[in-house]
């Protein structure tokens, strides 16, 4: 009878192989989200020497990178055609699967993510890697769950774990990434759910920098934390950003519906058109378009730009991103509202100092970081994962507590607004194409 005693219990066999396939699953999108991230580095300096050589051509040079642009974005719409699950961010279809509504992910989505997001987003369509990483994290989960022969439930649970993985090493932000499986898919904490999520993001983003290297993704100089006299701009610089992430969130969908209403135009036509559009604005303007990483560093780098600029990047980053999106195309959002978050607070800051002429410009970096936060936790309606991925990609906690007051502001005004979440809103408009 002891050794009855002794044996472990179904319910504790069962975490045990569900950790152990969360770590498999972490390790195989670590490695593959690394590489995804490479490529994506790669494409961004080659199209940043392409645009510079373009400038440089006698006659219309402007058409270099329109075709560029645009033969990536059709050549991604091709493999759209052949997986359409692989259209769009992915992540509202995570969600789909957690809720029951949508079935896991096969595998064969994995090389169309990865093949149809660098496509589109290295010919520098303004799209984040995230969707395409958490969507290949959520395929490999599903599988590695099918081959360890767990329940359907856990297959389900499995799929957001390693999704939430994903995220991790998009961002290179392994709590982040748990926080989002948990806070934005899940919204609980069931404790399996918690330790796989752990496991694999612990893998996963471990592997990630055995490829990338053991550093944050950006770099922030040592700063003092602003002074707490200042908090009340935060707030209302906070309420603001909430407006705008709802503004933004209902250009998505109005390019959603008015390109996708163009239904006698082939979508791999309308996806040339978009990146033929990005194209010739990045022609104009190099870094308004892409994921927006080295814009940002600029940015938190102190860099000087002048304000009409800071205007100019934005206004391109705003239309460009729900345009490019449109495009159903691999690709997500995540990463660009980071960038618009980041102009955002540097043109915040530029204004008031012209209103009020003082020292608020010391507040541009901080009231940039803080943008960042806000507007992901206005438009994603995840405001923790959003202070906790922008504090592990930036290494710093200086102004946690003015993004904490202008992450809730943001937030409360979204609400107010009415403006239902990004992905909730996705989720309800999934193609009925999709896997039920």
């Amino acid at each position: 009878m002891s050794g009855e005693r002794d044996q472990p219990s179904e319910p504790v066999r069962g975490s045990v192989a569900i950790c152990l396939t969360a770590v498999v699953a972490g390790v195989a999108i670590g490695f593959i989200g690394g590489a995804f991230r490479w490529c994506l580095q790669t494409a961004d300096r080659l199209r940043i020497d392409l645009v510079d050589w373009a400038h440089g051509l006698p006659g219309p040079g402007w058409l270099v990178p329109m075709a560029a642009a645009a033969a990536g974005a059709t050549l991604a719409a091709l493999i759209v055609r052949w997986v359409p699950l692989a259209a769009g961010s992915g992540i509202q279809h995570v969600e789909a699967v957690f809720r029951g509504d949508a079935r896991p992910p096969l595998l064969v989505l994995l090389p169309a993510k990865f093949i149809g997001g660098v496509l589109a987003i290295g010919s520098g369509l303004v799209l984040g890697r995230e969707g395409p990483t958490v969507h290949m994290g959520a395929a490999l989960g599903a599988e590695a769950a099918r081959r360890a022969r767990l329940p359907d439930p856990d297959i389900r649970m499995m799929q957001t774990a390693v999704g939430g993985a994903g995220l991790a090493v998009a961002f290179n932000a392994p709590i982040g990434g748990t926080l989002f499986a948990l806070e934005e898919v899940t919204k609980s904490f069931r404790l399996q759910t918690v330790l796989a999520t752990l496991f694999a993001a612990a893998a996963a983003v471990g592997c990630m920098r055995f490829v990338l290297g053991n550093e944050p993704d950006f770099f922030v100089e040592a700063m003092a934390a602003p002074a707490l006299a200042w908090l009340p701009l935060f707030v209302v610089f906070g309420l603001l950003t909430g407006c705008l992430g709802a503004v933004y969130n209902r250009l998505v969908l109005w390019f959603l519906d008015h390109v996708g209403g163009l239904r006698r135009i082939p979508k791999v036509a309308k996806a040339a058109v978009i990146g033929a559009v990005i194209g010739l604005a990045m022609f104009v303007y190099p870094l308004a378009v892409g994921g927006g990483d080295t814009l940002t560093q600029m940015i938190l780098s102190g860099h000087a730009i002048v304000l009409p600029v800071v205007v100019g990047y934005l206004l391109v980053r705003l239309i460009a991103g729900p345009l490019s999106y449109s495009a159903a195309v691999p690709g997500g959002l995540f990463a660009p509202l980071l960038a618009v978050g980041a102009l955002w607070g540097l043109l915040f800051v530029g204004v008031f100092d012209m209103v009020w002429p003082g020292n608020a410009a010391t507040l541009a970096i901080p009231m940039a970081l803080v943008g960042m936060a806000a507007f992901f936790g206005a438009t994603v309606r995840a405001p923790v994962t959003g202070i906790v991925i922008v504090i592990e990609m930036t290494a710093t906690t200086a102004v946690a507590i003015p993004m904490l007051a202008a992450t809730a502001a943001a937030v409360l005004a979204a609400e107010l607004t009415r403006s239902p979440p990004i992905y909730e809103s996705l989720r309800e408009r999934m193609s009925p194409e999709m896997p039920r």
